[in-house]
């Protein structure tokens, strides 16, 4: 695990047409890595300096020697995230500063040569040096994602057909995602360069019609890059994954994450400590790039005019707030290639250890047969080799019980400690379902192969911590001629259950999405993750509207199927909460009036 802070540097663009017509005055001064801010309304003020790891002045023309161009932020900055992407971190790039501060120019730039951003100049590069890769074991995919936030409403920009906000999940080992974001795969510039015109024309249409340029718009351009390597020695295929987030962000809830953040890691407590990135999807997407598992970089986009005095101020405080964040990166490779490398990294160094000693000739390939006495070196190479035997084996093993407690829907990290649970992939299962909309799907109840009683001696499911007499039921599970799971309920001699709201006494088949009642308070919903996959893929092209199927929807089913008109069994309750009204009010009011006479007689 690598710990390093995160990369700030700021940048000062010219004067724009607004300016320049109100005659503002430039209050920016930049040498080498300082940066100074002058209030040219209180000349008394005094100046206010910082430092950062690069000052870009961009303020005058290329003619100017300490003219920043594209290209040199490009090469202080994106090369440098680029090669951590190859050896396999998390890299994050963000633009942070007022609306029209220059984010968008510093991180996607123009079309014009020499214009090009950050983020299209890291594209190429990415492909140039896979291009050049001549070795045959390795080979590499990219895969894209281009989406906006506005109001917290989060947008795909890639698939037109995507109309409704995404919404955001949490997966328990990999963090926050967006469900359904579309990736495009590419295997060129023109490929990305085509799907972030495609992305910049669906947010100019969006922004001309709908009004959302304003600071709370962002755009995350988002790489997913990954190397795969086939060891010809073990005959393994090993993955490393790097995600590259490009953001264009302005001043929102990022600015308490960043100063939380820095008070985190600038205080002993740092435990106690609330960072709310859930305050806004934005920060909430982009935990792991701010202080988790990240190589990340902050370019602070700044106005040079005087007019904007206060907005530069504030983003240059962010901005030297931000230095003091600490990310902890880790490199993304499968946990197995990495034992089978840091042993092929051992081996080698014995090797040249044998070479130094001159002892090339018995070197592991006399391994099989007893070596001299004396040669440790060979002893230790043995070693090594009868563990990386084992190591297979064991990992085999491993493999196989990550397997299974997957498909049970269970997440394991990497050093074999339960994280998180799941739906399960295949199985099919149950899920309660809650009046509290919180206290839904908390629970998950395998169907196993066979048969799976429900009742009070033969009890699968336990409820508020007793056996519920009245849950007598069978859930058969078989795979059909077809291939299928199918799965049946069957009820017991005087049980109540209900399925989709009417009551059953014989077997009924389930399906995808059934709701489940037994004895009227307990309520489940059938999940069946192939028929589902099903439904999916048939749906694909079709908007989902409708009522959701939760807890109330199910109490609402039951009572329709039942034969209870809904609108009356509420006024019938309403009427008996008002009647219960009545009597204690009454009953309050004698007891009032007898209190008053008894004061009164003892007057």
């Amino acid at each position: 695990m690598a710990s390093s802070s995160v990369k700030v540097a700021v940048r000062v663009r010219p004067f724009n047409s607004r300016e320049i017509n109100r005659g503002a005055k430039c209050v920016i001064q930049m040498q080498d890595k300082s940066t100074c801010i002058i209030n040219s309304k209180q000349p008394k003020e005094a100046p206010k300096n910082f430092t950062f790891d690069y000052s870009y002045w961009s303020h005058s023309s290329e003619e100017d020697p300490s003219f920043a161009s594209q290209r040199k932020v490009y090469q202080d900055i994106g090369e440098e995230m680029l090669l951590h992407a190859f050896e396999g971190y998390n890299v994050c790039i963000f633009a942070y500063g007022q609306t029209g501060a220059g984010k968008s120019y510093t991180m996607m730039g123009k079309q014009d040569p020499g214009q090009q951003g950050i983020i299209p100049q890291m594209c190429e590069d990415l492909f140039r040096q896979t291009a050049e890769n001549t070795d045959p074991d390795l080979s590499f995919s990219v895969e894209v994602s281009y989406m906006e936030i506005y109001c917290e409403r989060v947008r795909d920009l890639l698939n037109p057909k995507s109309r409704g906000a995404l919404r955001v999940r949490e997966h328990p080992i990999m963090g926050p995602y967006v469900e359904d974001l579309s990736k495009m795969a590419v295997t060129n510039y023109s490929d990305i360069a085509d799907l972030m015109d495609t992305g910049n024309k669906a947010r100019t249409v969006a922004a001309t019609n709908m009004n959302e340029t304003s600071s709370r718009s962002h755009a995350v351009f988002t790489i997913l890059f990954t190397q795969r390597r086939h060891d010809n020695m073990t005959s393994l295929d090993t993955e490393k994954v790097c995600e590259g987030a490009n953001i264009n962000k302005s001043l929102t809830t990022l600015g308490k994450v960043i100063s939380a953040l820095a008070d985190m890691h600038g205080s002993k407590k740092r435990r106690s400590d609330f960072i709310p990135y859930r305050d806004s999807v934005l920060t909430w997407l982009l935990r792991e790039n701010l202080g988790g598992n990240s190589r990340t970089a902050m370019i602070a986009a700044l106005s040079p005019a005087d007019i904007n005095y206060e907005e530069t101020l504030s983003t240059l405080r962010y901005a030297d707030r931000a230095k003091q964040i600490k990310c902890n990166a880790v490199i993304n490779e499968d946990p197995n290639a990495r034992l089978v490398r840091e042993l092929k990294e051992e081996v080698n160094r014995l090797k040249e250890l044998l070479l130094s000693q001159g002892l090339t000739k018995l070197y592991y390939t006399t391994i099989p047969n007893p070596p001299k006495k004396g040669l440790k070196p060979i002893f230790r190479a043995e070693k090594i080799f009868l563990s990386y035997n084992v190591f297979l084996k064991t990992e085999s093993i491993r493999q196989d019980r990550e397997a299974l407690l997957a498909e049970m829907g269970v997440s394991v990290k990497e050093d074999g400690g339960t994280v998180g649970v799941f739906s399960p992939k295949r199985t099919p299962h149950l899920v309660n379902l809650n009046e509290d909309p919180l206290m839904s799907e908390c629970l998950i109840y395998y169907i196993k192969d066979g048969v799976t009683r429900v009742g009070q001696e033969d009890v699968d499911i336990r409820l508020t911590g007793q056996f519920i007499k009245e849950l007598h039921c069978v859930f058969c599970s078989e795979v059909n001629e077809n291939n299928e799971v199918v799965v049946t309920l069957e009820p017991l001699v005087g049980a109540e259950t209900y399925v989709n709201g009417k009551r059953i006494t014989d077997g009924v088949v389930l399906k995808q999405g059934n709701r489940i009642v037994m004895g009227k308070n307990h309520v489940f919903r059938f999940n069946h993750p192939e028929q589902a996959r099903l439904e999916r893929e048939r749906n694909a092209t079709q908007e989902q509207q409708g009522e959701p199927v939760d807890w109330s929807y199910a109490q609402k089913e039951l009572l329709e199927k039942q034969g209870i008109d809904i609108k009356q069994e509420m006024e019938k309750r309403l009427q008996d909460l008002e009647n219960q009204y009545r009597k204690e009010k009454e009953e309050a009011d004698q007891i009032l009036e007898q209190q008053r006479l008894v004061r009164k007689e003892a007057v």
